[in-house]
């Protein structure tokens, strides 16, 4: 597991997870994962958001999933990932009016749970454990394990 951000050094996400990030995004052209998953945060609503299109349109392209929660889904959004196959995110809006090209507003979905379509995913922001469970899924976790994932969630959050 990788993870880039525009500095190096630790982070902390807003729901408490701590990263070491030992590359910045500059490192990102040359990596060639499995899956791209970008978290959110307020970051994706203001103009220093990083310019992720060509990164993840081409992450795509090669095969790679590519999977967005929360702010993450205006990354995809502004790649256009989002204007041919279903999706959601916090709410309708929250899309058209943090990203400018997005036209996928016709396939939008609302759901509190996380959306799986032609390697891209996508998820509210309430929503961290469907969204988790579908990126195992894409990766090939065995179904078993996704299940027994799920089932923890559901005990803990029922």
């Amino acid at each position: 597991m990788e993870f880039f951000a525009p500095a190096v050094g630790e982070i902390r996400s807003q729901g408490g997870l701590t990263a070491r990030v030992s590359q910045d995004l500059r490192a990102l052209p040359g990596w060639t994962p499995d899956a791209v998953i970008v978290v959110g945060g307020m970051t994706w609503e203001t103009d220093q958001a990083p310019d992720m299109r060509d990164l993840l349109r081409d992450q795509h392209t090669r095969g790679a999933v590519v999977a967005g929660i929360c702010g993450g889904t205006l990354a995809l959004a502004r790649a256009g990932l989002l204007d041919t196959r279903r999706h959601t995110s916090n709410d309708p809006e929250f899309l058209t009016r943090n990203a400018a090209d997005y036209e996928g507003s016709a396939l939008y979905v609302a759901t509190p749970a996380a959306i799986s379509e032609d390697r891209v995913i996508t998820a509210p922001g309430t929503a961290p454990a469907s969204f988790t469970a579908a990126v195992f899924e894409s990766v090939g976790v065995e179904t078993d394990k996704v299940a027994q994932f799920r089932a923890m969630m559901a005990a803990e959050h029922g």
